[in-house]
């Protein structure tokens, strides 16, 4: 079924690619492949047979996943002189190969070599190909392959030079246009994750790079621009990454051990597997790719299922990792499971993996920007909330001016000529006594605001507690304070409270040592005042 599903994603892929795109297509060699020897470490391109057209071989249907030295044996007719260039379908994960051209006297007319173990320059950039000027004629193609693993089944087939190159334009702006992408948002998510100190950043960082490296050698960035000539830089990367994308949907999703514990357990048991895939992938370096499929089916299927499950417990960021892992999970799939392209198209597997990676990277990136989106609003949600109660603690109920705790705070580093005014509000107790608390709330409110408004921006007034309020000055504006609840008075008892008054205290900071003594004096002047209307009354 997949299979099916896969030659018919393929089908799509190579129909959008065909359009206004002709070409002349590429000559399909139909030949047979033979054993040579199986895999053994350490194998390197001095072991091509020097004439295999001579030679017998053991015929098989096609090369081994886990490496080995094959032979793909192939008859081809040329109709026209011209430039020819012999490359491979399906794949460009191959250490070493070697093309040996015979003419119909069994005559060696070229021999081509190269791969990703070779220290060869590659006459086409991000391929294989090699080029060689044929005459009219029947010839025999001896391909050799010797490589740790493959990734797919690495079929020759041959085109004249003009329509390679022509076709090999669309291929190689995949590639780096789809590279371009891991490396911004790789950089992107790396910067963040030092600043932030997140796992998830760290995790998804570490995944985008491990895919990075991986196709940028089974690709051929990797030999054609940095001359890195190793195979192993074409597996290892997806051992580490995956181990990460483990890691960074558990973050992601927020997986622990108390919550979501069988699928907290699930990932720690994939986590073991693939570290002993890891661990077995040094051991035995041939069987790498086909661990790297199993750990991506692995993280595949978890992020799926997680995804299902978190969703279902009304996780939002949950919710649109699902669009992400869905996508993922079909294209991913798909690739891992194909080993050939069924078409003769200058697309590697590889390609298709690098795109389902790549749409993957950008969609992740949208869910962990709705995820920045969330973090951002709850924290200032609760920056929101710590205000309030902040405000609330530092407020009167009653009045909204702020309160005695607020005052104390204020009278920290206070300078020279500050002043602190006292004022005691009289009648309080006569409103309450005779018309009830509601009336003396009243009272209280009128003061507040009237004082408030007259006192202007600048100074402002507390209220201590019961019938007591104070006005700090830094400018030691006494003579405003004073003028001020001269002024609030008045309109209190133009607003029917007739029997309302206040007295007040002012003291200098500078007249003082402390701010014990500051607040005594001020309270002690307060007082006289105080002592003084009644005397007068």
């Amino acid at each position: 079924m997949l299979k099916s599903l896969g030659r018919g994603l393929i089908a799509v892929i190579i129909a959008w690619w065909s359009i206004g795109w002709v070409q002349a297509a590429p000559q399909s060699t139909e030949g047979a492949w033979y054993l040579v020897h199986a895999y053994a470490r350490g194998q390197t391109h001095h072991q091509f047979v020097p004439d295999p057209l001579h030679q017998k071989y053991t015929p098989v249907e096609t090369v081994s996943p886990t490496g080995g030295h094959y032979l793909y044996m192939a008859s081809f007719e040329v109709n026209k002189a011209d430039t020819y260039v012999f490359d491979f379908k399906n794949t460009s994960t191959i250490e070493y190969f070697r093309h040996q051209v015979y003419d119909e006297q069994g005559r060696e007319v070229a021999t081509l070599e190269g791969g990703i173990g070779r220290q060869i320059e590659n006459p086409f950039f991000l391929r294989h190909g090699r080029s060689v000027s044929l005459a009219p004629g029947k010839y025999v193609l001896a391909t050799q392959l010797i490589s740790t693993n493959y990734l797919a089944i690495p079929e020759p087939y041959w085109e004249d030079q003009a329509s390679y190159m022509h076709a090999i334009k669309r291929g190689n702006a995949l590639t780096l246009f789809c590279l371009g992408v891991f490396w911004g948002l790789g950089i992107y998510y790396t910067a963040l994750a030092a600043s932030r100190n997140r796992s998830v950043e760290a995790m998804y960082a570490i995944f985008i790079a491990g895919n990075f490296v991986f196709n940028s050698a089974a690709l051929l960035v990797l030999p054609d621009l940095l001359n890195v000539h190793s195979i192993y830089w074409a597996s290892m990367p997806i051992l580490f990454s995956s181990i990460a994308y483990i890691f960074f949907v558990m973050h992601l999703l927020e997986i622990n051990p108390y919550q979501h514990k069988r699928l907290y357990a699930a990932g720690m048991l994939i986590l073991a597997v693939m570290m002993l895939f890891l661990l077995l992938a040094v051991i035995f370096p041939n069987w790498s790719l086909e661990f790297c499929r199993y750990e991506v089916g692995m993280f595949l299927c978890y992020g799926l299922a997680t995804a299902i499950r978190q969703s279902q417990r009304k996780n939002a960021t949950a919710k649109r990792y699902l669009i992400a892992i869905s996508l993922f999970f079909v294209s991913g799939i798909i690739t891992i499971s194909l080993s050939k392209m069924h078409q003769q198209f200058d697309l590697y597997i590889e390609h298709l993996g690098l795109v389902s990676v790549a749409i993957e990277v950008v969609l992740l990136a949208l869910v962990l920007s709705f995820q920045f989106a969330q973090l951002h609003k709850e924290k200032e949600e609760a920056l929101e909330a710590l205000g309030l109660t902040e405000k609330v603690a530092n407020s009167d109920a009653l009045t909204s001016l702020p309160n005695r705790y607020a005052f104390v705070k204020s009278l920290d580093r206070l300078p020279m000529q500050s002043s602190l005014t006292f004022i005691d509000l009289d009648g309080l107790k006569f409103y309450n006594d005779h018309y009830g608390h509601a009336r003396g709330d009243e009272l209280l409110i009128c003061f507040a605001k009237k004082y408030q408004h007259y006192l202007g921006g600048t100074l402002v007034l507390y209220r201590l507690g019961g019938d007591e309020f104070a006005v700090l000055s830094h400018k030691g504006e006494v003579i405003v304070v004073e003028e001020a609840l001269q002024k609030a008075v008045e309109h209190m008892r133009g607003e029917g409270f007739e029997f309302s008054g206040a007295s007040a205290g002012s003291a200098y900071y500078y007249e003082v040592e402390s701010i014990s003594e500051f607040m005594r004096l001020a309270d002690e002047r307060m007082y006289q005042n105080k002592r003084a209307r009644k005397r007068q009354s």
